[in-house]
Formats: C-alpha cells, structure tokens, sequence
C-alpha cells in the first residue's frame, strides 16, 4: 500500500521558517517524481515546488522561488520542503503527492497533509 506521510507543520511569525518532510512507503521512493502542493483555507489546490527523482532537478512556484527548497534523500524515502522567510500567505495545509508538477493535480497518492500557519 502507498503512504505519504507528512510532519513538521506548526504556527509561526512572519519570516519564521520550518521544514516539512514526507516519509513515503509502499513504492520504490526513488524512482518517482515527487511534489509539494497546498491548500489555503477557502481555496483550491495549489502546486508548490517538484524534484525529480536523482534530484537533478527542482521546480518552484514563483510566490516561493528563493524562499522554499524542496530535496530528497532517497536512502531514506523521505521527501522534504524548507520553508523560510514565510509570510502570512503561506498559511496552507501542505501535501506531499507522487509525480511530476506535469500532471500535479492528477496525483495518484497524496498524503493527509500538514498545517502551516503564519501569524503573528
């Protein structure tokens, strides 16, 4: 069975950061495109940042390009996103989903989420 469980979420001031991970289970983690996406209260699903899968490549959404890194340690089949300089915007429940940011909202395993909340 595919997991995707996310951790590190939490309620920080602005331009706080965190780091996120995602362990994964039930596929072979590194052979997959893997993606960031989020959801801001009251809003749609909104792709964030991908990897491919040897980490020779990395994909952001402009809003988070210099603040956000996204990596992976495929020895440990943990995907993660580093989030600095947050602002209130960021505020998001923060998913780690299997695939590419080709077909991101097509996703075929997402995990349960975790919360990110800029306040201060």
């Amino acid at each position: 069975e595919v997991q995707l469980v996310e951790s590190g979420g939490g309620t920080v001031q602005p331009g706080g950061s965190l780091r996120l991970s995602c362990a994964a289970s039930g596929f072979t983690f590194g052979s997959y495109h893997m993606t960031w996406v989020r959801q801001a209260p009251g809003k749609g699903l909104e792709w964030v940042s991908s990897i491919t899968p040897a980490s020779a490549d990395t994909y952001y959404l402009d809003s988070v390009k210099g603040r956000f890194t996204i990596s992976r340690d495929n020895a440990k089949n943990t995907l993660y996103l580093q989030l600095n300089s947050l602002k209130t915007e960021d505020t998001a429940m923060y998913h780690c989903t299997r695939g590419s940011r080709v077909n991101w909202d097509a996703a075929d395993a997402r995990g349960q989420g975790t919360l990110v909340t800029i306040s201060s």
